[in-house]
């Protein structure tokens, strides 16, 4: 499962599961939360978070949504960093 960020105690990750397939989502984890979110729609597919840390989720999908998408579509997994850095 590689963890592709880390920012303001949210765990971002991608991986596939056995029969998993499309849209192209990340999952998003933050303490008893999980959830998944589509990268184009950020629209959520899975779980939950609290309205604040999904807000960030988000906002960070957003300004990565190319790497993001690129990294769904090679699975070549690399680190990003967090807004503002």
């Amino acid at each position: 499962m590689p963890t592709i960020a880390i920012f303001a105690g949210i765990i971002i990750r991608m991986y596939f599961l056995s029969g998993e397939h499309n849209p192209p989502h990340v999952h998003a984890l933050y303490g008893e939360y999980a959830a998944a979110i589509a990268i184009k729609t950020r629209s959520l597919l899975d779980g939950h978070l609290p309205p604040g840390e999904l807000g960030k989720v988000r906002r960070w999908m957003e300004a990565y949504e190319a790497e993001l998408l690129e990294m769904w579509e090679t699975q070549q997994f690399r680190r990003l960093p967090a807004l503002g850095r």
